[in-house]
């Protein structure tokens, strides 16, 4: 008989991308008013799903990321 945990052993786990550096200053505060870093202008699902994104996903909050700090 198998139980719940060899069977979550036996699957595969994804690869994390570590390709793109995080964007984290280190001034990790997030705003009442606007719910983003004040560091990093992340919201904080965007923080918390950062290493689970793909490399793809991180290059697209990227660009999110320098449209936020231009104020678009």
């Amino acid at each position: 008989m198998e139980t719940g945990r060899s069977r979550r052993r036996s699957s595969p786990r994804p690869l994390l991308d570590n390709t793109v550096p995080s964007p984290c200053m280190g001034v990790c505060w997030l705003n009442d008013a606007t719910g983003l870093c004040e560091g990093c202008l992340r919201s904080g699902d965007e923080i918390r799903d950062w290493m689970i994104m793909t490399r793809e996903q991180k290059l697209q909050l990227l660009q999110l990321l320098e449209q936020r700090s231009r104020g678009e």
